[in-house]
């Protein structure tokens, strides 16, 4: 999509993400969080906790906490184990939305719609979740694939790959551990990462990019096997009709209109640059961006229909992830149609590579 300044009318952040809790508390709690994870990982490095389900497992992961585009990769790999034959499912935390606990999470409803075939666990525990999967002689999953596993090492992994989001202003090379930043993990373990994806490539100058493959071969040894970006490639409009199905419109559709974005994604810069560059004129854009995983309960989705009213926009535009609660919403509650991004996942460099390592996955035994 390119690098452009991209401006908005008024922008509306109630309870989107900030930089850190206190000061004070972060300096205080950080090192303390850094002994448990160094603790945690010598166990793990050890084989203490670490559990084999019997097939090869793939995850996808990074080392902090918000959007990185693991679902656009994990969907990238479903793909390829597809069209080599194989049967995976994925396996991912069980996050529900607070309020919403008996609903799907945002992307195993995603997930669904993408890939109607491929079984899911979305499980608390995963260990069961995946081990019950595969007691089902009638399903026949042959591969899993972690959404979001790097950090949840007590599934034997036979491929690691870490995505490190090339946006600029969020590398983990200059971020701090939880509570004081945004990192799960210190930068060291990308040790022990197989593989380490760039991803976002479209948000970032050649000069950044250099310098977060430098700081990826300091610390891991090895240049990124790929680097991606995430790219509209046109918009989707959920038709109305029983089964859901969706109408593809030209990106063209938003140009020079005025448009209401709204996301409550980890990430939400990309969507807004993203959408700017979509419309071409600034002046009439207005965003909405919500903590991530927000339930959109009722009175959020009123909020943004009175934003849409007030700016008297022509489009309302959300991520996917977020239709997969709005869409139980009735399209009478809309002042103007609704659509989203059709996303596509595209490699700069490496999708050879990257294809290879999901494929050969399992040859050499799994890791801890």
């Amino acid at each position: 999509m390119g690098q452009g300044r991209v401006g908005e009318k008024r922008r509306v952040a109630e309870g989107a993400p900030r930089p850190g809790p206190v000061p004070l508390l972060g300096r205080v709690v950080e090192p303390l969080y850094r002994a448990v994870i160094a603790a945690r990982n010598r166990r793990f490095d050890r084989g203490i906790g670490v559990h084999r389900v019997g097939v090869p497992v793939i995850s996808i992961g990074n080392l902090s906490v918000g959007g990185t585009g693991k679902t656009p990769m994990v969907m990238h790999v479903l793909g390829v184990l597809l069209r080599a034959g194989l049967s995976p499912c994925v396996a991912m935390r069980g996050y529900t939305a607070r309020g919403h606990g008996d609903a799907a999470p945002d992307e195993t409803d995603a997930y669904r719609r993408a890939f109607p075939h491929v079984p899911i666990v979305a499980r608390p525990d995963r260990i069961v979740g995946v081990r019950a999967l595969l007691a089902d002689a009638a399903i026949g999953v042959d591969r899993v694939v972690l959404d979001d596993g790097f950090q949840h090492r007590q599934i034997a992994r036979d491929l690691d790959i870490v995505l490190v989001d090339a946006t600029p202003g969020r590398s983990v090379f200059e971020d701090r551990l939880l509570p004081r930043g945004w990192l799960r993990e210190p930068p060291s373990a990308l040790r022990r990462a197989a593989a380490v994806v760039l991803t976002h490539a479209e948000l970032a100058s050649e000069d950044h990019l250099r310098s977060l493959r430098a700081d990826i071969r300091r610390l891991h040894g090895r240049s990124p096997v790929g680097q991606t970006r995430h790219m509209w490639t046109a918009l989707k409009h959920a038709d109305g009709s029983a089964t859901g199905d969706d109408r593809l419109l030209p990106l063209e559709t938003l140009e020079g209109r005025r448009v209401v974005g709204c996301c409550a994604i980890g990430h939400p810069d990309a969507f807004v640059r993203s959408l700017g560059l979509v419309v071409g004129d600034p002046g009439r854009v207005t965003t909405m961006t919500l903590r991530d995983h927000d339930p959109f309960e009722r009175a959020t989705v009123d909020r943004l229909a009175r934003e849409a009213e007030k700016h008297r926009a022509e489009w309302i535009v959300v991520t996917d992830k977020d239709w997969s609660k709005l869409r139980r919403y009735p399209s009478d509650c809309w002042p103007c149609p609704v659509v989203r991004p059709d996303l596509s996942l595209v490699f700069d460099d490496g999708r050879e590579a990257v294809d290879e390592l999901v494929l050969s996955a399992g040859r050499l035994g799994p890791k801890a």
